[in-house]
């Protein structure tokens, strides 16, 4: 730690002496003093971070076996297998993962920056779901950050509310994730299958994602983009949060001025608006899988708050939730329109455009939630905590602690470790090609930005045993 302190002093007064002589240092030469910077205090960083873990791993073990009650025999074969585990994961480690580990399946998700595949590990079967991400896209729309916020977030929050991922690594032109594989699909593709859901299985989901969004609250996280594509389903239908990092500025959805550049246009949803419930559904569902995939997206989740200025905290999660409660309900969300702009205008005036069409009738309670859920960000369900919403009415019978543990309220059929009939088909595309050199941007100078991406998690490297049963090959 020390030596790391020493290094980064002498590189800063290194650059700040540069500024001060005759002969100032050259941007090229700045960045390439900061790059080494970076790299050695990242270096020291990793070491500390890494011996942390481990005494960390080391304390879970012997509390556990102090919690079974093990004779010190049987404690002493325990912590022999848990230092090979060590010792394989420290060697693992340094090993370089890569595209040869993995063999693509097949594309189950596709955006404006890159893609989704499910994909195999070569050497022990394992399937996984991995996002690919363009850096030169990254770079150009200056979403560094964002990229690195998930990676960092998806590291930390390592429970069951969160989609899991297991390892990070970048090549030339792509960067990596290799996530779990959840082949419930989302809960768009769900809701887009049903007309409506009824008030049982609307609690059923709603409760978990309301334990999946506080779970993230107390890491400290706020996600900003929670919606149905973000709900993702596990082989037996539970709900996890996934797309962390993504919510606040790949899609021009989030960048509040392509919707605040475009207010005054004149509104162009009349017929949208005379359009009977049941139409309303229909066309809702036949455009809501462009919405999703293109580039503009849609802002029908987002709180008014968010587009606003004036600054927004963890309960903005919270109205996203009501929107998606309400369309769980009544088959469309309540600001749908045949654009994003008038989208954005309901939002805003949603005090007037948040009504409930008297043709699909649902109770009082979950009435009375959404409402709660949606309004003025002082005044919504949740400021008080979380045991707020918890006890509100539409709640009731709900077994809080054990949620997970019960059938989901729709079952979901899955006949193979790979089976992918939850997902949309989509074309290959050449995001994994090599292309030639002369085509290539050289991003190389910038390649910095992206230092420290890679990741291997213990679990997923050494405790073979602890990947459900269902995701092994050969069971189900």
């Amino acid at each position: 730690m020390i030596c790391c302190a020493l290094v980064s002093v002498c590189i800063t007064m290194a650059m700040t002496a540069g500024t001060t002589t005759s002969f100032p240092m050259s941007n090229h030469t700045r960045e390439r003093v900061t790059v080494a910077k970076l790299t050695l205090e990242n270096f020291y960083s990793n070491l500390i971070i890494q011996h942390e873990e481990r005494e960390t791993r080391q304390k879970k073990l012997e509390v556990a076996m102090d919690e079974e009650g093990l004779a010190d025999e049987e404690k002493k074969l325990r912590r022999s297998q848990h230092a090979r585990k060590e010792t394989e994961f420290l060697r693992l480690k340094r090993t370089r993962l890569g595209l040869d580990d993995f063999e693509s399946l097949k594309v189950i998700g596709r955006g404006a920056f890159g893609e989704v595949r499910l994909v195999q590990k070569k050497d022990t079967g394992h399937i996984y779901a991995m996002k690919i991400l363009r850096k030169a896209d990254m770079l150009e729309k200056e979403q560094v950050a964002h990229i690195r916020a998930e990676r960092d977030i998806l590291v930390e929050a390592d429970g069951a509310w969160v989609v899991k991922m297991f390892y990070s690594f970048q090549d030339k032109r792509n960067l990596y994730l290799i996530m779990e594989f959840l082949p419930g699909g989302d809960m768009m593709t769900l809701l887009m299958k049903k007309d409506t859901l009824s008030e049982e299985e609307t609690q059923f989901y709603i409760s978990e994602t309301v334990l999946a969004i506080d779970a993230i609250h107390q890491l400290g996280f706020i996600h900003r983009d929670i919606k149905p594509d973000n709900l993702l389903l596990d082989a037996k239908g539970h709900v996890k949060l996934s797309d962390f990092g993504l919510c606040t500025g790949l899609k021009k959805a989030h960048r509040t001025e392509f919707y605040r550049n475009l207010t005054h246009n004149p509104p162009s949803d009349f017929s949208f608006q005379n359009m009977n419930s049941k139409r309303k559904a229909e066309t809702w569902k036949k455009n809501r899988r462009q919405l999703a995939y293109s580039t503009v997206g849609t802002p029908d989740y987002i709180a008014p708050e968010v587009f606003m200025q004036t600054g927004y905290n963890k309960l903005c999660d919270w109205w996203s939730l009501g929107v998606i409660m309400y369309e769980m309900l009544i088959g469309y969300p309540p600001f749908c329109s045949e654009t994003p702009q008038e989208t954005y205008r309901k939002v805003m005036n949603w005090k007037e455009t948040l009504v409930f069409p008297p043709e699909v009738p649902i109770s009082e309670k979950a009435k009375d939630l959404i409402l709660r859920f949606c309004t003025d960000s002082e005044n919504r369900i949740g400021s008080n905590g979380v045991e707020e919403i918890k006890s509100h009415p539409f709640f009731e019978g709900v077994d809080w602690g054990h949620i997970r543990e019960r059938p989901a309220a729709i079952p979901i059929e899955i006949k193979s470790i790979d089976d992918t009939s939850n997902f949309d088909e989509f074309p290959e595309s050449d995001i994994l090609q090599p292309v030639p050199n002369t085509t290539e941007p050289d991003y190389k100078s910038k390649d910095w930005v992206f230092l420290n991406y890679t990741y291997k998690r213990f679990e997923g490297l050494t405790q073979r045993g602890s990947i459900p049963t269902y995701m092994k090959a050969g069971k189900l």
